[in-house]
């Protein structure tokens, strides 16, 4: 019987995105899943839905900074206090940069996205900025192969890669982030939004729910 799959798109922009990112990559729950990751661009897919961002919705701004820090401290996962300065900023270098990885050294994409995350949702590091970007990149490729990257960000292959896979986010349903479509092992596909939706994505895969600790909060 094949391995539960699933596909998340992710854009370093966005805070429920990382959550559920370290979610997958380190919740035993999810040890056995084939996970592909796409970098998509969340301004590209917000645009194209109409989609009004969080911050400019009245009270949605400081619930969501709430709902964040609650979802991260029931988890355990690492987080800084409030956000990075000038969030939410434009992520479209770094976006590419991971387009460009998933293309050419896909084994690498993982730690490249986290590496991102690390820099920007826990030590608050401006990962749009080329130099902080560089050296996030460097610390999973190498100095060498991150240059060579960076050097690529503004390529017409680099847009057209991030281009196609945020079309991709798209055709899947997607308006936001994190977008999750998850396949069970008899082949059915369902997508799911939301970090919160978590428990959903393991019942559907057929995995075991944990019946402890915070996933009480999910169940």
């Amino acid at each position: 019987m094949p391995n539960p799959k699933i596909t998340f798109y992710v854009d370093i922009v966005s805070p429920f995105a990382y959550l559920a990112f370290y979610a997958l990559n380190n919740f035993p729950v999810f040890a056995q899943c084939e996970i592909t990751y796409i970098p998509i661009f969340l301004g590209g897919v917000m645009k194209a839905c109409g989609n009004t961002p969080p911050l400019r919705i009245k009270n949605k701004a400081e619930w969501v900074g709430r709902e964040r820090d609650r979802w991260a401290k029931k988890f355990n996962i690492p987080i800084m206090e409030g956000v990075p300065e000038g969030f939410p900023v434009n992520t479209i270098t770094p976006q590419r940069a991971l387009s460009l990885i998933a293309a050419h050294n896909p084994t690498a994409l993982r730690s490249a996205i986290a590496a991102c995350y690390d820099t920007f949702w826990v030590r608050g590091k401006p990962i749009q900025d080329p130099a902080i970007l560089a050296a996030a990149l460097a610390s999973v490729l190498g100095q060498s192969q991150a240059q060579e990257v960076m050097n690529e960000v503004g390529s017409q292959e680099a847009r057209n890669l991030l281009s196609e896979n945020t079309e991709e986010a798209l055709r899947e349903g997607a308006f936001g982030l994190p977008w999750i479509v998850a396949t069970n092992p008899a082949g059915e596909k369902e997508a799911f939004w939301g970090f919160d939706h978590l428990a959903q994505v393991v019942d559907h895969l057929g995995l075991e729910r944990p019946r402890e600790g915070p996933w009480r909060a999910l169940l």
